[in-house]
């Protein structure tokens, strides 16, 4: 497990993640297809928080695209080193889920994120704040629409329907269970929306959520109980710096 501490220079109020949004938004990459399906590897990250110690657990789950076995895996724990404002999630989660993404032996391939990318209200949510920041090919899948309005898909598995921001497709529901409530797919980095659908379609073959999210949310949990049965006064942090 790798721990983390705050970074220096991240930023602390919401103005200044704001004025960073702002910045990294105009280096998304919209006009890459992405990776083909069932090929190379596919990674799922994704958070736990321990409120109490304001204390973050991140897990990044590499899965072999073809077969959906975990061929790596990597944690990391680290200090909460923003508040919670809304629409700024990413600014709490991502020097940690950096960490745990930097402590993998392989490239990660394409990355899922438990949220969104796209589909954000200032168009810049977790995926596509990690995808600038490492320069790999991510999307987000979500398990609620946000803000956005969508017409419910038809029943069958891999039906979709766009997810609206007035009259701006910023992602789609997608169907992965025959009537069973969709997920919310948005770009985040270097993937085309068809591609997104496609690769959430290949990572669920038997649940409503991605392996590759599926897997990261039981790791991420399981790190941050181990972390959480240290006694009160044990340190959660050390010296390692993220990659920003």
């Amino acid at each position: 497990m790798t721990t983390v501490r705050i970074p220096a220079g991240r930023p602390a109020t919401e103005e200044q993640a704001l004025a960073v949004q702002d910045e990294l938004r105009g280096k998304v990459v919209l006009d890459e297809t992405g990776p083909p399906p069932g090929t190379g590897y596919v990674t799922g990250v994704d958070v736990a928080y321990d409120d109490e110690r304001d204390v973050v657990a991140a897990a990044a789950v590499v899965l072999d695209a073809a077969t959906l076995d975990v061929v790596a895996e990597a944690t990391a724990i680290g200090q909460v080193s923003f508040p919670y404002v809304p629409g700024l999630l990413a600014f709490r989660e991502i020097p940690t889920v950096l960490a745990a993404l930097d402590a993998l032996p392989r490239d990660p391939g394409l990355v899922v994120c438990d949220g969104y990318g796209l589909a954000h209200p200032r168009r810049f949510g977790l995926a596509a704040h990690l995808g600038v920041l490492t320069g790999l090919p991510t999307i987000g899948v979500a398990k609620n629409p946000f803000t956005f309005t969508y017409d419910d898909p038809g029943t069958p598995r891999g039906s979709t329907s766009p997810l609206l921001a007035g009259t701006e497709e910023v992602g789609r529901a997608l169907r992965t269970r025959d009537g069973v409530k969709p997920v919310f797919v948005s770009v985040g980095h270097r993937v085309s929306l068809d591609n997104a659908c496609a690769h959430t379609l290949a990572l669920t073959p038997a649940y409503r959520l991605p392996e590759s999210t599926r897997r990261a949310d039981s790791l991420c949990r399981r790190a941050l109980r181990d972390i959480t049965a240290r006694p009160s006064g044990a340190p959660v942090a050390s010296t390692r710096e993220p990659r920003t």
